[in-house]
């Protein structure tokens, strides 16, 4: 499962517009979908460390302890201080099942914007080549395409000494229309493919009226998907995105 999870401000334009307790609550609402769908790994974008704008306490750490998941990884992608106040934001892995070798990278920060980022580990996969899949929760540039571009070769550069096969899930900035954007250049250097591009039911932003599929899953050659479908619960300006993914048999 993917979910973009908005620092926790749910449906709030800004941060600066929710209370401190809201937080904690959006999130606990968060944490009910997420033991839902109960899926075996979710990897998380706009996920915060202790920061002054969202709660001051570590997101995934609270939704880890929410949802029971044993095993998690959070990578700190954009970092600042103003005096005493920090803000802290990254992306995460939630799993069920043990994740070795994880990794944070952050992108090459986009003038005076945040930095994005992803992270990436290791998951048992019986079935797969070497029965282990590589996951990334990636989080791409909103604003420029060239940016999103860059930040795709560096990601793809970070991965090129793995050898498994790849899961690619996150907020991605783009829809399948723009033909020479994120999801295109993602098959390109990557080798991954998304399940139904084209399909329309599959939007993901803005969560109150979806025009816009934002949120993928992405898999590499040897794995294929099973059930696909986007979450309708509002616990985000995003929609979550939840996938079965099996091994495909060796011929």
């Amino acid at each position: 499962m993917s979910l973009n999870v908005a620092h926790g401000r749910k449906l709030a334009p800004q941060q600066f517009f929710v209370r401190s307790h809201r937080f904690r609550e959006n999130l606990t609402q968060v944490a009910h979908v997420l033991r839902r769908e109960a899926p075996h790994v979710i990897a998380l974008q706009e996920a915060d460390g202790p920061s002054f704008w969202s709660g001051r306490f570590h997101h995934v750490e609270h939704l880890a302890e929410e949802t029971g998941y044993q095993h998690h990884f959070w990578g700190e992608h954009h970092a600042r201080r103003l005096g005493k106040r920090r803000v802290s934001i990254g992306t995460a892995l939630l799993s069920r099942v043990p994740l070795a070798n994880p990794s944070s990278f952050a992108f090459e920060r986009p003038g005076l914007r945040a930095r994005k980022g992803f992270v990436v580990a290791t998951v048992p996969f019986p079935g797969a080549p070497g029965r282990g899949v590589d996951i990334v929760s990636v989080h791409l540039d909103f604003l420029r395409k060239v940016v999103r571009r860059r930040q795709i070769r560096e990601m793809a550069a970070e991965l090129a000494g793995r050898t498994n096969p790849l899961v690619v899930l996150g907020d991605m900035n783009s829809w399948w229309e723009r033909r020479n954007d994120a999801i295109h250049l993602l098959m390109d250097t990557l080798g991954v493919r998304p399940c139904q591009p084209e399909a329309d039911h599959l939007a993901t932003f803005p969560s109150l009226r979806p025009r816009l599929r934002l949120d993928w899953i992405l898999v590499s050659q040897g794995l294929d998907f099973g059930r696909y479908q986007v979450v309708a619960d509002r616990v985000s300006d995003h929609l979550g995105v939840v996938a079965e993914i099996h091994a495909i048999p060796a011929a």
